[in-house]
């Protein structure tokens, strides 16, 4: 039997996983390592609790470091133990790039897919990308130019969001379903799934919704699936137009007039289903200042990167905050030249992203790497 090692540590990565294991349906192989419920549903034997890995920023991972280093030992013994005939790992690149290093140095295949963004910020360590994987499937076409300048072995595997989203209720259904005014604007907000995120954005958005005429709005806010429902009590949700909708993240994108939507990948699929929308991105003050003097790119969010074009506006730290998310939404849906313009240019970004499957891509790949 063969076996594979994954390692996803957030859940768009579990998420992502989660269709590459479906598509590798294969009694004869076992897989095991560190997945949310998405893969293990898919068969994913789970050798730490998921949850725990999920943070975000510079001084939020050095504050839960015990936990990262404690988790790697265990790691590192279970691939010493099992001896995969494959080491995946799901972008997430703190932690994965430590253990592609590792598993690499003991004579393990090494498969990174989702490759982690060092374009944007170290493009030195391209080179240890190199030197501690086999294979890389990235998910964005403009990556190529940089491993090929390297010499690294990659494969384009296609953006995983365009097999993945589903929308599954109409507007009238989901207007139905959840209590929505059909005759009012529905304004969305995102607000990430990740604790730190949720406790420092979420506030924010309600007390911008709280600034807009509640007689002309339905607000709805998207609870993540991996997300627990004590991040939410705030007393905003006991108004009527204040909707907490779990999953049916879909719908929320597709279906609202317009949102604002916490950097990260749902900014990606809010694009790829052509909603307008601003992208919002706040941490811890020390980690962002650290984080400035890194990343080296002029734009934040990944819609706006992919197509090389300022067409969401872009809100980070102090600039997040209710009176400017409030006033550009209310801009733009009072400007429909404006709207327009941002639904035009966003149809440019499916062609882009391509029409490959990535999880069968992906999968091609990975059964010629444990032959």
């Amino acid at each position: 039997m063969k076996k594979i090692f994954w390692l996803s540590g957030e859940p768009s990565g579990d998420l992502h996983a989660s269709y590459v294991l479906k598509e590798l349906s294969d009694k004869n192989i076992y897989h095991f390592g560190i997945g949310g419920k998405l893969m293990q549903n898919e068969g994913l034997n789970p050798i730490l609790p998921f949850e725990n890995f999920s943070v975000m920023g510079f001084i939020e991972v050095l504050k839960h470091l015990p936990f990262f280093l404690n988790a790697e030992k265990k790691i590192i013994q279970a691939i010493i133990e099992t001896k995969p005939d494959l080491v995946i790992l799901i972008d997430y690149p703190g932690l994965n790039m430590r253990v592609a290093e590792k598993a690499k140095k003991m004579g393990f295949k090494v498969l990174y897919y989702i490759a982690p963004q060092f374009w944007a910020w170290k493009k030195k360590r391209l080179i240890k990308l190199k030197r501690f994987t086999d294979h890389i499937c990235h998910i964005l076409l403009f990556e190529e130019q940089y491993f090929k300048a390297k010499q690294i072995n990659s494969t384009y595997v296609g953006h995983p969001i365009a097999e993945e989203i589903e929308v599954q209720f109409s507007r009238e259904e989901f207007a139905d379903k959840y209590s929505l005014d059909l005759n009012k604007k529905w304004i969305g907000f995102l607000p990430g799934s990740r604790k730190t995120e949720i406790g420092k954005i979420l506030p924010i958005f309600l007390r911008s919704a709280s600034l807009m005429d509640d007689n002309k709005f339905e607000f709805i806010f998207s609870q993540a699936d991996s997300a627990d429902i004590s991040f939410f009590v705030y007393p905003e949700f006991t108004k009527a137009n204040f909707h907490l909708i779990k999953g049916n993240n879909y719908e929320i994108m597709k279906h609202c007039d317009f949102l604002s939507v916490t950097s990260g990948t749902a900014t990606i699929e809010t694009a790829f289903l052509g909603t307008p929308f601003i992208i919002v991105y706040k941490v811890n003050p020390l980690s962002y200042e650290i984080g400035k003097r890194i990343i080296k790119i002029k734009r934040i969010g990944l819609p706006n990167i992919i197509l090389d074009d300022d067409i969401l506006p872009e809100f980070i730290q102090k600039d997040v905050n209710p009176h400017n998310i409030s006033k550009t939404i209310l801009h733009f849906l009072n400007d429909q030249d404006e709207y327009l313009k941002i639904k035009n240019k966003l149809k440019g970004l499916a062609s882009v992203l391509g029409n490959k499957k990535a999880s069968h891509e992906t999968a091609k790949i990975i059964r010629q790497l444990i032959q």
